[in-house]
């Protein structure tokens, strides 16, 4: 019998390097029913080196170093043993990273891994001044903290609450403990949807607004502030949320409900008259005055993380140098942008700048297997983020940009008080999953010259089944597919209910629809069909 001939040439290279795209086999690596690795993904040696220590061991090391320096060691323990979504999801956090990673290397696996931990940090900074402030971690306490931290619903923007911001700390009450969560770990919202269905609710409203009142079912919001700031966000589906926050909190509370109209001068003055009044219910709950010099400031650098995301999606739409894959680009823009200016932002983006110079300088392209640029609309998968990692590594669909990043488009004017209100209420009005979802018919259209802007091919359809407004443009979309000959995948999902529509179940989708319309072949046949059902 003839010996195999070694390729010790080849061997070596894969060793440097990393086997080819379509010579890796990533699902090979998967236990069953987990969609976690046997062992660690061969990078190349020196990713591999890169993605150990200078993402792994780094954001470790930096995760205990913000729990020390953002509340301390004692207060993060309480927390893990009172709230249940800290020690389910919080604590497997770097498998995040490894999902949202899958198979990247060179300058786009590290562009990604920094809004990561930009990411990271600003949730650790967020849960740690709700331990710290909490008065159901300090045997009923109202201690200093408590006093000076503001409570809002999660679509309430940050920037409301710059006037205060150098005497006063905001922290969204669901952010944290239900909108990150879906990401890390997937099965942690279930509690909360359940809960809130055992007390009378159906099951046919957002799951979102459902997840969101289940916290307050099961008491695992920390007591932390002494009112909150509260919003029809992005849809009539949270009114309820905000009636059920009402109930089991028991405090002062400032609605912001915003007409479901958009382009309409009365409605607008409407949002203007809301923020200004919200600002008023602030000064009377805190005895402190709306400080204008300080709302200047925080918006001018906000206006700064703006500039660079331009400066980003010019490269993004005009190169093949963009080094950001789809996951993180969605979530790092919707973060930041709900959450308002932060410095760890600012640190984020000098760093990203750096390395999205280098690769337009160099021509260096981080996701050379592309076959198909895709645009995202309408609301995503909240327990699927990662899907467009998978998309790419399976199919070569890279997920350019995302329709939620693009809705905070504008930079605020700070001249006059007038200047600023105006676009203030604009940039509140066009609040998460809101402008193109339920904002009519124009801008649920900005699909279009979107598409065109950032030079994609196709679109992935996000058909979440309970959202009433999308639903009833569903004909309209596939007339206007069909009338443009555009490519489009609908992707039903349950928004953060994995329970609905599965993983699994999303992947067939596209799977069938790249083999059948398509006519293309997987570039890694191992993604095709696994089960990640127990999986984060």
């Amino acid at each position: 019998m003839a010996k195999k001939n070694i390729d010790f040439k080849k061997l070596k290279r894969d060793f440097l390097y990393g086997k080819p795209h379509e010579e890796r086999r990533l699902g090979d690596l998967y236990i069953d029913k987990t969609g976690l690795y046997k062992h660690r993904e061969w990078r190349g040696l020196k990713d591999t080196l890169d993605y150990f220590y200078n993402i792994w061991l780094y954001n470790y090391f930096h995760m205990v170093i913000d729990v020390a320096r953002f509340g301390g060691i004692v207060n993060f323990a309480k927390g893990v043993w009172r709230y249940r979504w800290v020690g389910q999801t919080y604590l497997t956090v770097m498998h995040w990273f490894d999902r949202g990673m899958e198979g990247m290397r060179g300058e786009g696996m590290r562009a990604s891994a920094w809004h990561y931990r930009g990411m990271v940090c600003e949730t650790i900074r967020q849960f740690q001044r709700m331990f710290a402030a909490d008065a159901n971690l300090h045997g009923g306490e109202h201690n200093k903290l408590w006093h000076h931290t503001m409570a809002h619903n999660e679509t309430v923007w940050g920037g409301v609450f710059y006037p205060w911001s150098d005497k006063f700390d905001n922290v969204a009450m669901e952010m944290i403990p239900y909108f990150v969560t879906c990401h890390v770990n997937s099965h942690t919202v279930h509690n909360y949807i359940d809960a809130v269905q055992s007390i009378g609710l159906p099951g046919d409203p957002c799951p979102m607004c459902q997840a969101e009142s289940g916290l307050f079912v099961l008491d695992d919001i920390p007591d932390y502030a002494p009112f909150v700031v509260t919003s029809n966000e992005a849809c009539d589906g949270s009114v309820a949320t905000s009636i059920l926050q009402d109930w089991f909190l028991d405090k002062p509370l400032f609605a912001m409900p915003q007409p479901m109209q958009f382009d309409d001068p009365l409605v607008h003055q409407h949002c203007r008259r809301e923020i200004e009044e919200c600002w008023r219910f602030i000064e009377e709950q805190t005895g402190v005055p709306f400080n204008w010099d300080q709302l200047v400031y925080k918006l001018e650098r906000q206006n700064q993380l703006q500039e660079f995301e331009r400066e980003k999606w010019e490269v993004a739409a005009k190169t093949n140098y963009y080094p950001i894959n789809g996951v993180a680009q969605a979530l790092y823009r919707i973060y930041y942008s709900q959450d308002g200016d932060r410095q760890i932002w600012h640190d984020v983006d000098a760093k990203v700048r750096k390395i999205m110079d280098r690769c337009v300088a160099k021509k260096i392209n981080s996701f050379p297997k592309t076959r198909h640029r895709v645009i995202a609309w309408s609301c995503a998968p909240l327990y699927y983020s990662n899907w467009c990692t998978w998309a790419y590594n399976c199919w070569g669909l890279n997920v350019i940009i995302n329709m939620d990043s693009l809705m905070f488009d504008m930079t605020i004017r700070t001249d006059t008080y007038d200047h600023c209100l105006d676009d203030m209420a604009t940039y509140h009005m066009w609040a998460p999953m809101r402008r193109m979802a339920v904002g009519g018919m124009h801008h649920i259209f900005e699909l279009w010259e979107n598409m065109e802007k950032f030079n994609c091919d196709f679109v992935m359809m996000y058909d979440q089944l309970q959202c009433k407004g999308m639903q009833g443009v569903h004909g309209l979309f596939e007339d206007e597919f069909r009338e443009r000959n555009v490519h489009a995948i609908w992707m039903p999902h349950a928004l953060p209910d994995s329970r609905t529509v599965s993983r699994a179940e999303i992947r067939r989708i596209v799977n069938d629809y790249m083999t059948t319309v398509m006519h293309e072949e997987p570039l890694d046949p191992t993604l095709l069909d696994f089960d990640d059902s127990m999986g984060w």
